[in-house]
């Protein structure tokens, strides 16, 4: 794939996975609009492509993303550049951004990884929380940090908190601010996998591989069940899912599968990446 227009974001696609990389080393990967219109852009790509089985996305340097740029708040007056009023252009902006980012990282037909290297504070925060699973290790530390510079919160942390951990939780994450690490990232739901420092990247590599690989049409299924079930009750859900059931038992991802299930063999998918690439 060709350059995304900025080195605040890298993009590499190999073996049916494609990498995204937050990479501002040195703001610890703080956002800027180069990397926030690079992400989308990545995404849009990484999702439409049919080389791709499924998205990692991660940080350089040791962090994974620290939020927004807090020293270029400072040089700017403030967050709204130091006017006093909201400019309603700026905020139709930033709604457009983060249906860009943290929006498409929650609703992509594909299996998102979130690979947590050390810190994902604030906004940086909701684009960990908006994918499927998180991967880290014990320097991994999450948190809201929001109200540390006198903000209300954005990027979909306190919606993506509240389903994930609970309100209770979610509350204090964000009204107290603590630096959940992580062991403690691991027991609360933060994180799906805890491992060692140097083993970060190849069991990233693992994991996304494996989704990679699998029944491609059945995983966009389960996502679909998966982002109605807070907004749908239990029949609608139900109603719902047997039209995406049913198509799926007519792929041959199934037919494999079920073959391979009665000869005791492991299956291999069709529609997944394998040796010979995306089908």
């Amino acid at each position: 794939m060709t350059g995304l227009g900025t080195d605040h974001v890298l993009l590499d696609v190999a073996d049916g996975v494609g990498t995204i990389t937050l990479n501002r080393p040195e703001r610890r990967n703080a956002l800027s609009d180069e990397m926030i219109a690079g992400l989308g852009e990545a995404l849009r790509r990484l999702e439409d492509s049919r080389e791709v089985g499924a998205i990692v996305l991660t940080g350089a340097g040791g962090a994974f993303c620290s939020g927004g740029d807090v020293q270029t708040f400072d040089e700017q007056g403030g967050e709204g550049g130091g006017s006093g009023e909201v400019d309603p252009a700026l905020v139709d902006r930033q709604r457009h951004e983060q249906r860009e980012t943290v929006g498409r990282i929650y609703r992509c037909r594909k299996p998102v990884v979130a690979s947590l290297p050390g810190a994902a504070a604030g906004a940086g925060l909701g684009l960990a929380l908006a994918a499927d699973l998180r991967i880290g290790t014990p320097r991994t530390v999450v948190a809201t940090a929001f109200g540390g510079v006198g903000l209300a919160g954005d990027f979909g942390v306190a919606w993506l908190l509240h389903q994930l951990v609970g309100p209770a939780k979610a509350r204090e994450m964000l009204f107290l601010m603590p630096r959940v690490r992580g062991e403690e990232c691991l027991a609360a739901g933060l994180v799906n996998r805890l491992v060692a420092e140097d083993e970060l990247e190849s069991a990233t590599r693992e994991l996304a591989t494996q989704l990679a690989s699998g029944p491609s049409h059945a995983l966009e299924g389960m996502k679909d069940n998966l982002l109605r079930a807070p907004v749908e009750d239990l029949e609608a859900s139900m109603d719902a899912e047997v039209p995406l059931h049913k198509a799926t038992g007519t792929t041959d991802d199934h037919v494999a599968a079920v073959k391979a299930f009665v000869n005791k063999q492991t299956p291999t998918f069709p529609t997944g990446w394998h040796d010979g690439g995306a089908s």
